[in-house]
C-alpha cells in the first residue's frame, strides 16, 4: 500500500486583530516599496500563503487597479474574513503609516530641499532597488512550476526590461501588448498540460 503524501498544515491569519496588526508591521517595515517585506513576512516568517502562491497572488495583485500592496492586503483578508478581514488588512496597511508620513512631512517640511535630505532619499531609493531585487531572486524558484515554463517566463522578463529600462517604451504599451500575449501563452500551456 503506497504511503500517500499528507500536505503541511498551513498557517493562517486568527482573527481581523491579527489581520490589523500584520499588516500594519508590515506597512511599518517598508519604504519605497514593500515587495521584500510582504514575501518575508506573509511566506517565509507567517506561512500564510506558498511561495508560489505569492507569486500567483502578487500576479494578480500588480494587474487590478490601485497599489499592489493594498491589492494583495485586500485579497488574504477576503479570502480569510471576507468584507471585514479585506478592510481589517486594508486599516493595518494604511493607518499608523499615514499618521507617521503627516507627522514626520510637518518635520521636515523647513529641510525638504536641503542637499543632506535630498541625498538621503536618494540612497534610500538605492537600498529600495536592491531589496526589490532581492526579492525577485528569491521568487525565482516559483517559476520552475509555472505552467508557462521557466523559459518562456525568463523570455517575457527580459522582453519586458528590454522595452522598459532600454527602449524606453511606454509602460501602457508594454503591458497591452506584451499582458495579452503571456496571458494567451499560460491558458494554452494550461489547456495542453490538462488535456495530457
Amino acid at each position: 500500500m503506497a504511503m500517500t503524501e499528507v500536505p503541511a498544515l498551513r498557517n493562517a491569519p486568527t482573527s481581523n486583530a491579527d489581520l490589523f496588526l500584520s499588516f500594519n508591521w508590515l506597512a511599518l517595515q517598508g519604504f519605497g516599496g514593500v515587495l521584500a517585506v510582504v514575501q518575508r513576512e506573509l511566506v517565509e516568517k507567517k506561512k500564510w500563503l506558498t511561495l508560489e502562491e505569492f507569486v500567483e497572488d502578487w500576479s494578480v495583485a500588480q494587474i487590478l487597479p490601485g497599489p499592489n500592496v493594498i491589492n494583495l492586503a485586500l485579497m488574504i483578508g477576503g479570502k480569510h474574513f471576507g468584507w471585514r478581514g479585506a478592510l481589517s488588512a486594508l486599516a493595518g496597511l494604511l493607518l499608523v503609516p499615514t499618521i507617521l508620513v503627516l507627522i514626520l512631512a510637518s518635520a521636515i517640511a523647513g529641510v525638504a530641499d536641503s542637499e543632506a535630505m535630498q541625498g538621503a532619499l536618494r540612497g534610500m531609493g538605492a537600498v529600495s532597488a536592491g531589496l526589490i531585487m532581492a526579492t525577485g531572486i528569491k521568487m525565482f524558484p516559483a517559476l520552475k512550476t509555472n505552467p508557462m515554463g521557466l523559459i518562456a517566463c525568463i523570455a517575457l522578463a527580459t522582453i519586458t526590461f528590454l522595452a522598459i529600462a532600454i527602449w524606453r517604451l511606454p509602460l501602457s504599451w508594454v503591458l497591452l501588448t506584451l499582458g495579452p500575449l503571456a496571458s494567451l501563452w499560460a491558458w494554452r500551456c494550461i489547456t495542453k498540460s490538462e488535456t495530457v
